[in-house]
């Protein structure tokens, strides 16, 4: 996936999670800048999914720390 494209789709993504416009950087971690919690993980990785009709194994969701992580991942797996 072109990584604009990427980058598009992964911020439409964490929106739909409920994630501030503002909180939206590369840097930013889940648990510690986002607040994170298990429910909204388990809404971002569906929104991924649904968004790319793909499957994200659970070791590869347990690697993914800051955004830049997600965005890594959906120029991988795209």
């Amino acid at each position: 996936m072109e990584n604009k494209t990427a980058r598009r789709t992964l911020y439409k993504v964490l929106r739909k999670t409920g994630v501030s416009r503002d909180a939206i950087e590369l840097d930013a971690s889940f648990q510690e800048d986002l607040k994170f919690d298990q429910l909204d993980w388990k809404l971002f990785l569906f929104y991924m999914e649904e968004t790319l009709n793909v499957n994200i194994k659970d070791e590869e969701a347990q690697k993914l720390y800051q955004i830049k992580d997600s965005l890594e991942l959906l120029e991988n797996i795209a």
